[in-house]
């Protein structure tokens, strides 16, 4: 198959979250498989052309919005073996941030940023005859693509053959925008309307997106589930269910060159389930790093999370002091995300020392040194797509305890006192009172019934999250869209 994929961000040139994983991984795996991959996303300024040998490779691209012909150039560099493109247009991409400024502020220009992103991929594949069995787009930033595709290209000798299949990563964010800026997307005013893009009188992109795409998916058969419900919907649980057998849950991978302790460059020593020496050597380096008490006979639960309510660090935040106060633990914290949450964990160091360590931000190194010399990660998290840190926890021999929502619950298996038999320790209730009793339980085991840890560290690396298994998945829901596809035309 040729497949496109169009996205707003991709490791390793543009990360806020997990989409930018699954764009960075899923294509390699597809590729091995024999299919012809290519990827589209915007050319932010930020991105450095020297660092990831970015190559001028045409100019000018003509891209029609509305009535408006925009031109933008387009650069490529190789990425694992297939190509990757970004869209260079200084009026959308030259800023300082993806979808916000420094103050976390939305774009006001987002819809027609990323309106203008998804027609210039699409225009790419045309003006260089690539003829896609499937374009393949993610969340809302260009869901708009499979309505493009049967709006306008159902017809084209390139685009009219072409599937569509929409991932939604999070369907809390989904796009929602004053409809002034309709015009400019150029999807006629006759498909603005309650059962298309319409939304209140706004434009939906995401909904747009699920009501034209041949198959969508999300991120783990859990969230699937959740989000076919009014709560866990965020209103748009009656298109997903008109969807039926066509929107699935496929759970994502995890990159195991990058992330696996017997490999990982960025860690103080590498191990491996045969040989832990190497992990407690990771703890006492993360212990002396973060000016923790150096003791192997302590417990160190890891957070690596954005600090939002999403997350579930606010319900962490009201339960920690007691843990700290009641029980033999040390934390170390790394994350940003809003003040009051940044405000409220960089304090804890100061008045827990040599208990607590902190660092507000985003560091690679130190997300790696976490998973290796944490005994405990905890992800308290209110709604959860799929999760990745779980997975790489587990990877490390780092037990997670998590709420037991959308991936969380896919990929954690409950500890059972009975038998040792599981990977972590899981709750259901959004609580400070459910983190606590279930953080007691974890630490309680490791000091009870060190034999149980010791079982479930086993078991824990042995799982397999790979994308080679996920993208067998994604070709199977490929095949399904283009089945679609070519049904619906007779």
């Amino acid at each position: 198959m040729n497949i496109v994929m169009i996205a707003s961000e991709c490791v390793p040139y543009a990360k806020t979250g997990g989409l930018a994983d699954v764009v960075g991984a899923l294509p390699v795996e597809l590729q091995k498989l024999g299919h012809q991959v290519m990827v589209v996303m915007p050319k932010y300024s930020f991105i450095d052309g020297e660092r990831f040998n970015l190559r001028p490779f045409l100019s000018p691209l003509g891209v029609w919005m509305g009535d408006t012909l925009e031109w933008c150039a387009v650069h490529v560099t190789d990425h694992h073996g297939l190509p990757v493109y970004f869209i260079e247009f200084d009026q959308y991409f030259n800023r300082w941030g993806l979808y916000h400024d420094a103050d976390f502020n939305d774009y006001l220009d987002n819809p027609r940023r990323f309106g203008f992103l998804t027609r210039a991929g699409l225009q790419l594949c045309r003006d260089i005859h690539f003829a896609p069995d499937i374009v393949h787009v993610h969340d809302w930033h260009t869901a708009l693509a499979a309505a493009y595709l049967k709006i306008w290209h159902w017809n084209d000798p390139v685009l009219g053959k072409a599937a569509s299949v929409l991932t939604i990563h999070n369907i809390a964010y989904q796009g929602i925008y004053d409809a002034r800026h309709y015009p400019y997307l150029g999807l006629q005013w006759i498909n603005f309307t309650p059962d298309k893009l319409e939304d209140h009188g706004r434009i939906n992109f995401l909904k747009g997106g699920i009501v034209y795409a041949d198959m969508v998916n999300t991120v783990s058969p859990t969230y699937a589930r959740e989000t076919r419900t009014p709560e866990g919907g965020y209103g748009l649980a009656p298109y997903l269910n008109d969807k039926g057998e066509n929107y699935i849950g496929i759970l994502n991978g995890v990159d195991y060159n990058r992330w696996n302790p017997e490999t990982d460059p960025m860690i103080p020593m590498r191990y491996s389930a045969k040989d832990l020496s190497g992990k407690a050597v990771c703890k006492r380096e993360l212990q002396r790093r973060f000016s923790l008490n150096v003791d192997a006979n302590i417990p160190i639960i890891g957070v690596v999370s954005r600090l939002v309510t999403q997350k579930g660090l606010h319900l962490l935040a009201q339960a920690i002091e007691d843990i700290l106060n009641n029980m033999r633990v040390q934390f170390v914290i790394l994350g940003a995300g809003e003040k009051e949450l940044e405000s409220f964990y960089s304090s804890l160091p100061a008045r827990y020392p040599g208990r607590v360590g902190g660092y507000i931000g985003y560091n690679e190194e130190l997300s790696h040194w976490i998973e290796a010399g944490a005994d405990f990660f905890i992800m308290p998290s209110l709604s959860e797509p799929c999760g990745l840190n779980q997975m790489y926890s587990l990877k490390y021999g780092t037990l997670p305890i998590v709420r037991a929502v959308g991936g969380l619950d896919d990929t954690v298996q409950q500890y059972d006192e009975a038998s040792a038999a599981g990977t972590g320790f899981k709750f259901w209730e959004a609580s400070p009172r459910a983190i606590y009793y279930t953080v007691g339980w974890a630490i309680s085991t490791f000091f009870d019934r060190r034999e149980h840890i010791q079982q479930m560290i086993q078991t824990a690396m042995a799982q397999d999250f790979s994308w080679e298994r996920s993208a067998g998945e994604y070709v199977r829901l490929y095949e399904r869209a283009i089945a679609n596809k070519q049904s619906s035309k007779g």
